[in-house]
């Protein structure tokens, strides 16, 4: 039997290195539906126990659990079908009801209607729902984030990971040494169900030691990214610490923006910010004059110079934000393609361009804004929407 089902966890005390988060779950299920939102977005990287953690709930609070996974439930038809039953009955052996959606970020856009309806369901669950992610901030998500209450896992240190990792040894009767098992801990980056896999396999050979053990390629949230930097002391390694995050250097300069006031005041505060603007003169300097070599100042004031602004790191959590600049931005483009694509419908209805249709827009609105030309140019709702608050 594979260790990582063999010793999941069953109760809260076996849930390592995640208790206020645990505790937060706890209140959630107990208080329901007394609490401000009806269903909690758990997210983390994978293989550090989101779904654990909802059937320890489950069965900690003597909940009947029904689970359900977003790849079957990818459209407006799914959901009523399948979703919406579970959400009506009432449990037949428990007293209380869990209802887990699992992989939430497997709802693809083009899965027309599926998240709108999920979104519909969760207002009238009679039943707390736990829905889990391994990216909560991709942008099909965004219905979700305003209809859930937020709850990120932490990445497992590789100090509580070996703890849990000896106990399995301690249960098999085995003997691994020490830095194997550290070893195990640290290339594993946080992935416990990889690191039990991995002590699973070493245990079965006559020389552990002999074994190479390859180190997790995994992607760094921009959170975790943003906790090391803002939390830590500085340290050589963070000047690469934004490679393995996917995202533009200018994605991340909006995200250190828009976090560092949270982080940091008075001197470190303005610290901080000018180090934040000296990397964007440099980055202005990069694209107007084609100094590449400038590239290393950027990425070392960004990291390093950031982390190095404060005299002393701040302990306890911190709720980082999306920064407000891109959700504007986003907004902006928005509008911008639906525009065009009204736009573009009547430049195929009239026959004309669609670059005269564009620059003529301002006039020909007051015109399309006519239920009958709607109706003839097939306009969708968002499109009307569009016309009636951009009058």
């Amino acid at each position: 039997m594979p260790w990582v089902e063999k010793y999941r966890p069953k109760k809260f005390e076996e849930f390592k290195g995640q208790e206020e988060i645990v505790n937060k779950l706890k209140r959630f299920v107990v208080l329901f539906p007394k609490t401000a939102q009806r269903a909690v977005l758990l997210y983390g990287p994978p293989g550090i126990g989101k779904t654990t953690l909802a059937y320890v709930l489950a069965n900690e609070t003597n909940s009947e659990i029904f689970e359900l996974n977003a790849s079957d439930l990818r459209n407006k038809d799914k959901m009523k079908d399948v979703l919406k039953p579970a959400i009506e009955q009432r449990s037949l052996l428990k007293k209380k009801k869990i209802i887990l959606v699992d992989e939430v970020d497997g709802i693809s856009e083009s899965d027309r209607g599926g998240l709108p309806e999920l979104v519909k369901l969760i207002d009238i669950t009679p039943y707390p729902i736990i829905l889990t992610a391994n990216d909560a901030w991709s942008r099909n998500l965004s219905l979700l984030r305003r209809k859930t209450d937020m709850v990120q896992l932490k990445e497992l240190d590789y100090k509580t990971m070996k703890l849990v990792l000896f106990d399995i040894l301690r249960k098999e009767n085995l003997f691994i040494e020490n830095d194997i098992v550290t070893n195990i801990s640290i290339k594993a980056k946080g992935d416990l169900r990889a690191a039990i896999n991995d002590l699973q396999a070493i245990s079965r050979v006559e020389e552990p030691g002999e074994i190479s053990i390859d180190e997790r390629n995994k992607e760094t949230d921009i959170f975790n990214t943003l906790k090391q930097i803002f939390k830590e002391n500085p340290r050589n390694d963070m000047l690469n610490i934004y490679d393995s995050v996917n995202m533009s250097i200018d994605d991340i300069i909006l995200w250190i923006e828009e976090n560092i006031p949270k982080e940091y005041k008075g001197e470190d505060l303005a610290r901080a910010f000018e180090r934040l603007s000296k990397t964007d003169v440099f980055k202005g300097r990069i694209y107007k004059q084609q100094y590449w070599r400038f590239l290393i100042y950027e990425n070392i004031l960004l990291s390093y110079g950031i982390s190095a602004s404060k005299k002393s790191p701040k302990t306890g959590f911190t709720s980082y934000k999306k920064p407000s600049r891109i959700l504007k931005i986003w907004l902006h483009n928005q509008k911008t393609v639906l525009k065009k694509s009204i736009a573009k419908k009547y430049a195929a209805y009239v026959h004309v361009g669609l670059k005269r249709a564009m620059q003529e827009f301002a006039l020909l609105k007051n015109i399309i804004k006519n239920p009958e030309v709607q109706r003839e140019l097939k306009l969708e709702k968002e499109e009307i929407e569009y016309l009636s608050v951009n009058s």
